[in-house]
């Protein structure tokens, strides 16, 4: 790591845990939106609408003085690669929206980490560990009881969020490999540059010449509002504290989500969903302690 990169870190892991809180709050309100416009646009215009204003306010804040910085990367085909996943990611995650709870679509897709301990043992070659194995077993015990039969949900719903969250995993993955070379203000612009791309190719063989309302025009705004800022704010917070103690503040979404569903949608999940969650969740802990173990026996990990 160069002087410089280090200059950009501060120890400031209360900055960065709200920061990060924030953000996930933001992407919480995110899926609302985009539950709520699916009910009355295909969810390739959601989407889209999405990335475009996403991209717009990347060109309108940070492209007059920080132009070099959005487009200069050294492994573009990769990032790039990373942007179209994540676009993928949003399309499974918005079909999901569209037609399950968004307390136990955002469960589903927070399996996420639990794949990617899988694949990264095999794309990476890295080692799993009994407490790797166990988060795994347990995410998926998590999983089954959220989607079990007679929980009453869409069964194409769960097989979107499924994919939603192999797709994450995979995204997961790449930025963990860019992460070495990539600034992130350049990843978060192709992101927004590849999503708008691909949908915005699609948006005119979806477009039903609909003439949003104000408060629909509004919805659409706050959805790439919410996403960019949301996602700027997330990387922000890596700049005040390491991953392993961001990592649990991640799950704060399914709360949040669960919050947001009951007030906007009043969705509630049942007792065995709720538990199903909760154990999501502590297999997301379970991965976010293994990490934060390797580093400090390896002394990866400096205070």
């Amino acid at each position: 790591m160069t002087s410089h990169s280090q200059s950009l870190l501060h120890h400031h892991p209360v900055k960065g845990i709200l920061l990060a809180s924030v953000a996930w709050f933001l992407f919480a309100c995110m899926d609302s939106c985009t539950k709520y416009l699916t009910t009355h646009y295909d969810v390739p215009v959601v989407v889209a609408m999405r990335y475009l204003v996403h991209l717009f306010l990347m060109l309108a804040i940070w492209a007059p003085r920080h132009s070099q910085a959005l487009v200069k990367t050294q492994r573009r085909s990769w990032v790039m690669v990373r942007g179209a996943t994540l676009a993928v990611v949003s399309l499974f995650m918005a079909l999901a929206l569209q037609r399950m709870p968004i307390a136990e679509t955002t469960a589903i897709c927070f399996s996420a980490p639990i794949i990617v301990v899988l694949l990264a043992r095999t794309l990476l070659d890295e080692r799993i560990g009994i407490i790797g194995w166990l988060a795994v077993i347990i995410g998926f015990m998590g999983v089954m009881l959220i989607v079990r039969p007679g929980s009453g949900l869409d069964p194409l719903g769960v097989v979107f969020a499924l994919l939603g969250a192999v797709m994450g995993a995979i995204y997961q993955l790449l930025s963990r490999v860019l992460a070495s070379t990539e600034k992130a203000l350049a990843m978060l612009f192709y992101a927004a540059l590849m999503g708008s791309i691909i949908y915005g190719l699609l948006l005119p063989w979806f477009w039903e010449n609909k003439n949003p309302t104000l408060f629909e025009m509004a919805l659409f705004l706050f959805l790439g509002v919410s996403g960019g800022v949301g996602h700027y704010l997330f990387t922000l917070a890596y700049r005040y504290a390491p991953a392993s103690t961001l990592a649990p503040v991640t799950y704060l979404q399914i709360l949040w989500a669960g919050f947001l569903g009951w007030i906007l949608f009043d969705t509630i999940p049942d007792t065995m969903g709720i538990i199903g969650m909760i154990i999501v969740t502590l297999a997301g802990l379970l991965i976010a302690l293994k990490s934060r173990f390797m580093k400090v026996k390896f002394g990866v990990e400096r205070n």
